[in-house]
């Protein structure tokens, strides 16, 4: 008596449907981890450095960077400039204007605004991406942020200055993408 394996014409169709597109897609990348570079596993995050009379401006967006990093990208943030890689930001702006006020000149909506120049770099230094300066029309805001504060709401300028620098740092951070 002999055993021979039978397998539907289906099932067969359907294994060399599977292998013939795994083997064409061989070069594609799926999932969150394609976005980014593949050859890059750290990043170092020197202090951002502020133009800004305003302290603590740079620590806070570079403690905000940092966190976006861990947590949307698949690369760890080291501590030294020996990584694989270098993403260097300068705040270059950030502008504090009075949009509404009361009959008395008390301000009752201020806008904050925030502008900061990004250089990506890899182990040899050279630019993963162009050097570019994140400011642009509200509608676009790849590179700069507006906060607006409301007093009446209870809203302080620290609350509002923090929340554009986790704008800002979450736009400095998709830079960080890979282009399509």
């Amino acid at each position: 008596m002999s055993s021979q394996w039978t397998i539907p014409h289906s099932a067969f169709a359907l294994v060399l449907t599977a292998l013939t597109l795994s083997a064409g897609c061989a070069s594609y990348r799926v999932g969150a981890g394609s976005l980014y570079a593949p050859d890059i596993a750290t990043v170092y995050v020197p202090m951002i450095e502020s133009d800004s009379f305003r302290p603590d401006l740079g620590e806070r967006l570079t403690e905000a960077v940092v966190k976006e990093i861990e947590l949307k990208t698949p690369f760890k943030v080291v501590g030294t400039p020996d990584a694989d890689s270098i993403l260097s930001t300068r705040l270059v702006g950030d502008t504090k204007r009075v949009t509404i006020e009361n009959r008395n000149d008390d301000p009752r909506a201020v806008e904050f605004n925030m502008a900061a120049e990004v250089t990506w770099l890899n182990r040899r230094r050279i630019p993963l991406h162009a050097p570019s300066t994140l400011e642009l029309p509200q509608e676009l805001l790849p590179f700069g942020q507006t906060s607006t504060l409301i007093p009446e709401a209870g809203q302080s300028v620290v609350t509002a200055q923090q929340q554009a620098i986790e704008r800002l740092a979450q736009q400095i951070v998709s830079t960080m993408e890979e282009p399509w």
